[in-house]
């Protein structure tokens, strides 16, 4: 019988169809639960895989951040620290999934500091740069 399961391994959703071969009753190769012999079990416990460490959580963004709308890869910053910009002047590009999204500037101000480079990828949310 065969069973649809997701399975999360490392915060990555996988779908998987599962057989289980024990129902074979016909089958020497595969023994019915209960029924292995203790010379086929593991002479001891197998001690459990510690789980990598977690990457730092990104920063929370403040009032005067512009943040990714999306997750994806930083492509390009069009500005640099110091820089005055307008409500509606391109700051930096972000791509996802072959799509390009032009991030704007939502009010007047100076970029005051950047904190993502091209080539990083980025959550939604993720403050790019603050705009002061």
């Amino acid at each position: 019988m065969a069973k649809h399961l997701k399975i999360t391994v490392e915060g990555k959703v996988y779908d998987v169809i599962v057989e289980d071969v024990t129902e074979d009753a016909g089958s020497s190769m595969y023994p019915a639960p209960g029924m292995v012999s203790p010379a086929s079990r593991p002479a001891a416990p197998v001690a459990p895989v510690a789980a990598p460490a977690a990457a730092p959580a990104p920063a929370a963004a403040g009032a005067s951040d512009k943040t990714a709308p999306m997750g994806g890869v930083v492509i390009e910053i069009t500005v640099k620290e110091g820089d005055s910009v307008k409500a509606g002047d391109q700051v930096a590009v972000i791509e996802a999934m072959k799509m390009k999204q032009v991030i704007v500037s939502d009010h007047d101000g100076t970029v005051s500091k950047i904190h993502v480079k091209a080539g990083d990828a980025v959550d939604a949310g993720q403050p790019l740069m603050t705009i002061s």
